[in-house]
């Protein structure tokens, strides 16, 4: 491996050191210094090709990466593509969205409906009014951009430049740059969104963070919690790209993970990213409340 790895090759989100006004249109201007730091070293991280199997499969390629927090290591699949490759975030940006529309006052809570514009979609799901969490859960891209026009365009690059997220690219429309292939951002950047998330040290207020963690919480019980985003989009090869980003915890103990994929045919990618998250954590000893 190479030995600047050590140093610099994976990074994390970080957080930023910045100061915060009061804007009288409702929301805060970040004013900041974007520090990115490295929580990887030749030390902590343990390539795992064993999980490839689990990708092929699926029929599909990608990579795989979990952080053990208490531990401070990585067990990653597919490091290259892990480290160095940038992707459009797809649905996984209504994270990010979420943050920046409750920040700003544009989503109140939660609970906040947005009205169907009576268009009719392919997915039943969305043709309907929804409320924030409903519209997270079922990945409702008009509410999404809908909150997003809302947000306007030069907030919304405020806040993706504080955050550093990805190349920072929101040019085109203010309600489709994240499924059009114009921000990109890396798997390693996504796991350090949802690290930095889980312990409220984003650039954003304790309770606009803990709202977003709430609505990521897909499954719970005595065993573990576990909770993520996916995203579906289509690359510019013509490729199906698939995302699932979040943590799984167990003992109170919380392990972090992106799992990105990618298939010829794009309707394979719904199809098998949660089956093959399960296996991959399964394999690693999960849901037993055992780690």
């Amino acid at each position: 491996m190479d030995p600047v790895f050590k140093y610099n090759q994976i990074r994390l989100v970080s957080g930023c050191l910045f100061l915060q006004k009061l804007n009288m249109t409702r929301f805060l201007i970040p004013v900041f210094l974007f520090v990115v730091v490295s929580g990887c070293s030749t030390n902590n991280v343990t390539e795992d090709e064993s999980l490839g199997v689990y990708f092929d499969s699926a029929s599909v390629k990608g990579c795989f990466a979990l952080f053990n927090n208490g531990r401070n290591n990585f067990t990653i699949y597919n490091l290259p593509r892990y480290r160095d490759s940038s992707y459009t975030p797809a649905s996984t940006f209504k994270i990010v969205n979420s943050l920046i529309g409750i920040q700003t006052g544009v989503i109140k809570d939660e609970n906040m409906v947005i009205r169907w514009d009576g268009v009719k979609r392919w997915n039943e799901d969305w043709n309907k009014d929804l409320t924030m969490k409903e519209a997270f859960a079922v990945s409702a891209v008009p509410y999404y951009q809908e909150v997003a026009r809302r947000i306007g365009r030069d907030t919304m690059q405020l806040w993706i430049d504080s955050l550093g997220y990805g190349n920072r690219n929101i040019s085109g429309p203010i309600d489709s740059f994240w499924l059009n292939n114009r921000l990109k951002v890396k798997p390693d950047e996504e796991l350090g969104l949802v690290k930095k998330l889980y312990f409220d040290q984003l650039p954003f207020f304790k309770r606009t963070q803990e709202i977003v963690q709430s609505v990521m919480l897909r499954e719970q019980n005595s065993n573990y919690k576990l909770c993520y985003k996916t995203g579906w989009g289509r690359l510019e090869n013509g490729h199906g790209l698939g995302w699932v980003v979040g943590w799984i915890e167990e003992n109170k103990h919380p392990y972090f993970f992106v799992l990105n994929i990618e298939s010829p045919d794009p309707e394979q990618v719904p199809k098998v990213r949660i089956k093959l998250l399960r296996d991959i954590l399964t394999h690693l000893g999960f849901f037993n409340g055992k780690k």
